[in-house]
């Protein structure tokens, strides 16, 4: 999967969902591509470094997560608790895309009107 392929899939969850550059003022993350559904994250890419995503999820399946998987990791930046880290190249690609919907799905259903 390409970095454009995983973007169209997260913008055709919902006609709310929309991605910014929110880091501009600073250097170092001035690439990270969020998408967001009701105001709210629900996915990190690196454009510059398209080899980890981060996406959030329930806490008692991310030990499952790691367990099965080497390409599912810590996140950069964010709790461990409930958010992980993919290694896109080392997961497959219908797992990366159900993480990423389950993501949306838990954005969602908390911060839905």
């Amino acid at each position: 999967m390409n970095i454009e392929q995983l973007r169209d899939f997260a913008l055709s969850l919902s006609d709310d969902i929309e991605e910014r550059f929110p880091f501009q003022k600073f250097k170092a993350a001035n690439g990270i591509l969020v998408f967001y559904t009701c105001g709210h994250t629900f996915l990190y890419i690196d454009v510059d470094n398209f080899e980890t995503i981060t996406v959030k999820c329930q806490p008692d399946r991310i030990v499952e997560l790691k367990e099965h998987y080497d390409g599912i990791m810590r996140p950069v930046n964010f709790n461990p608790k409930y958010w992980i880290g993919i290694r896109v190249n080392d997961v497959p690609d219908d797992l990366t895309l159900q993480l990423v919907r389950n993501s949306f799905a838990l954005v969602k259903a908390k911060y839905q009107k």
